[in-house]
């Protein structure tokens, strides 16, 4: 009705067209922080969703760009010295890519690699595996992989390879504590606006401030400063999961490094049913620190693309628009305000409890 539309009646051609122009004006309106707020939305809903479904998209991605790497192997014909050779460089090379550690160009990678490889599946097995289905070369292929990497980690913490491999663990303890200070300064500036603005419109409604500012505008900047407040604390709560699943894993990586010195210690052969499983778990556990660098990577990402979203408001309230308003007024905070709506509810309550002590002692004086 606001717009002279009938809503009792059918919409006419022009109303259809008066309707499209009136939303168009609205999509165009580049200093609408009630526009911003619609997009700061429409952008989370489309590109935050839980860890668990994070990471099913990543490892999709993952498996898609391989799979033409993976292919070439399990369909492979090879029969030759030289193309058993090739098969056997692109095996070692789609063991680093599904890895991750290390790039498949650089040669003391490939050299480190193919040497671990070497000791759990030697060149001269590959007449086994190309008797295999192309399910069980997949199978195999991704049981090496995990293999492969954990002799790899386990060598570079003995001080005797690691070539290409990022101190994951360092690279988080830093990362996720930087991560969180940046998301608690913009919670406390975001907070802060949302004071200001809280405290205008109070004042325009308590009669305090007259004229100057719009109150439309101001609810709006308002809206667009608490929903910018919720996603940003989202983010942080995902973060704050990040950190505490990062404490679980180094736990875990020291305890099962332990194992695995213990088990080879000494030792100049050891049963590999022993110690497989020990390098596979091993190389689990390095895929879970991989998965909180993606969850970092793509939370810093949402983080950084919410702020363009408070542009509007930040535009119209300046501090120099927003100064002389404010002067001699009570800017408070959450807690400040809960505070004083608990007080004024216990101060009825006790006004209540003496009525109705009153009332009590009036009645019985009558029996």
């Amino acid at each position: 009705p606001g717009n002279e539309f009938n809503v009792d009646r059918t919409l006419t051609k022009d109303d259809v067209q008066k309707l499209i122009k009136l939303c168009v004006n609205r999509l165009m309106d580049s200093r609408s922080p009630a526009l911003d707020t619609i997009k700061m939305q429409v952008y989370f809903d489309m590109n935050y969703t839980t860890r668990a479904d994070f990471l099913e998209e990543h490892r999709i991605v993952l498996e898609s760009r391989l799979l033409p790497v993976t292919r070439e192997i399990t369909d492979s014909r090879a029969h030759t010295h030289d193309e058993l050779e090739s098969l056997y460089r692109k095996i070692v090379s789609a063991i680093l890519l599904k890895s991750g550690l290390g790039s498949p160009t650089d040669i003391a990678v490939v050299r480190e690699a193919a040497a671990a490889l070497q000791s759990v599946f030697p060149q001269t097995e590959l007449g086994t595996f190309m008797t295999l289905t192309k399910r069980e070369k997949e199978r195999q292929l991704t049981e090496l992989t995990m293999i492969v990497t954990g002799i790899r980690l386990f060598n570079k913490e003995c001080g005797k390879g690691g070539e290409g491999i990022d101190d994951l663990p360092a690279i988080l303890n830093e990362a996720v504590p930087a991560t969180t200070h940046s998301l608690d300064l913009e919670i406390q500036g975001t907070l802060h606006s949302a004071y200001i603005y809280t405290a205008l419109i109070q004042a325009i409604y308590n009669g305090q401030l007259k004229q100057g500012l719009n109150i439309q505008l101001l609810k709006e900047a308002l809206i667009n400063s608490r929903q910018h407040e919720t996603f940003l604390r989202i983010i942080l709560n995902d973060v704050i999961m990040c950190a505490h699943q990062v404490e679980m894993l180094e736990n875990q990586l020291a305890i099962r490094m332990d194992q695995l010195q213990a088990t080879v210690q000494s030792k100049t052969a050891v049963p590999t049913a022993q110690v497989y499983p020990q390098f596979i778990h091993l190389a689990q556990l390095w895929s879970s620190f991989q998965d909180e660098m993606v969850l970092l990577s793509v939370l810093s990402n949402i983080l950084a693309s919410l702020e363009p979203f408070t542009k509007a408001q930040r535009e119209f309230f300046t501090d120099d628009v927003l100064s002389p308003y404010l002067e001699g007024l009570q800017v408070k905070t959450d807690e400040e305000r809960i505070k004083e709506s608990f007080g004024q509810f216990v101060n009825a309550s006790d006004y209540q409890m003496k009525d109705k002590a009153w009332f009590f002692s009036e009645t019985t004086k009558n029996f």
